[in-house]
């Protein structure tokens, strides 16, 4: 078991390139990763890493074996997980990167359900709008939300949102409605400076057609967004799970509902080269219950 610690050591550090960030991550000193390594060359007798004042560097011999240690930590956790996974709780630590505003609206209190539930787990959530490396971040799992998942990440559906045209009331009685989405040409509108395009997407008819869109106001998040709208200062294209409480109080409208805005997949995706711990697939699956095919904020 050990030399199985040691392995995952190494692969944690050949992954990071660091050994400090490894021990900050383990909660262990710096020279106990460092033994750690120390030991597994002394056993193998070659090199593993090549260090340098600045950076850390696998030898030929540290590149073939990082692959086989990949493989028997992959065995040995996917073993574990199939002899105790359906009789044990959890245990264990889980590191996450969320969205700011889904995770702060919507995956805060499920967590903390979740910790709740199984007192053995501890939970490490970074609300992060940025898009992180989930393996030089010693991230389990992130949550991404997009039109469009990358096929090449190991992904798992959550649930999904709508993508809604809003405008308020006051906007509208001075500015007119939006009959077809090229009007959106004469409207103030509210860009998302997430995205490269200055186009939003409608489908018409079988098609996805982009319309050309002037931004007012950019922000690179959405509630800002959301209250910008909510003042009157243009059209904005929200998410649903952002948007559904303002719509249902009535202080935004949807707008051209006969041509809606793509929907969006709530996505848990994970470090495509390891083995997934039980603890991480059980959050998975509580997440995806919880939220649910059709959730809430859809059922407008």
């Amino acid at each position: 078991m050990d030399r199985l610690n040691a392995m995952d050591v190494f692969v944690r550090v050949a992954e990071t390139g660091s050994f400090t960030a490894v021990a900050e991550h383990l909660g262990l000193a710096r020279s106990m990763v460092t033994r750690q390594i120390t030991g597994l060359e002394a056993h193998l007798g070659v090199k593993l890493i090549a260090r340098s004042t600045r950076s850390l560097k696998l030898t030929a011999e540290g590149e073939v074996y990082l692959e086989r240690c990949r493989e028997i930590l992959g065995l040995v956790g996917a073993a574990e997980g199939d002899l105790s996974g359906g009789g044990r709780a959890p245990r264990g630590p889980i590191r996450i990167s969320v969205p700011v505003s889904f995770g702060v609206r919507h995956l805060a209190p499920l967590v903390a359900d979740f910790v709740d539930l199984y007192p053995d787990v501890t939970l490490d959530v970074d609300y992060n709008d940025r898009q992180v490396n989930l393996i030089e971040s010693g991230i389990d799992m992130a949550v991404r939300i997009t039109g469009q998942l990358d096929q090449t990440l190991v992904a798992r559906r959550l649930s999904s949102s709508r993508m809604l045209t809003l405008a308020s009331p006051d906007y509208l009685a001075r500015h007119g409605l939006p009959v077809r989405p090229e009007d959106l040409g004469r409207h103030h509108c509210l860009g998302y400076t997430g995205t490269p395009r200055s186009s939003w997407p409608f489908r018409v008819g079988d098609e996805t057609v982009w319309v050309p869109v002037k931004s007012r106001l950019q922000s690179n998040n959405g509630e800002a967004l959301l209250d910008a709208c909510e003042r009157g200062l243009g059209v904005c294209r929200q998410p649903s799970f952002i948007a559904a409480p303002a719509v249902k109080a009535g202080r935004l409208q949807v707008i051209l509902h006969n041509y809606p805005g793509p929907e969006v997949g709530i996505n848990a995706v994970f470090p495509s080269n390891r083995y997934l711990p039980t603890r991480v697939r059980a959050l998975a699956d509580y997440l995806a219950e919880r939220l649910g095919p059709v959730p809430a904020w859809d059922q407008l």
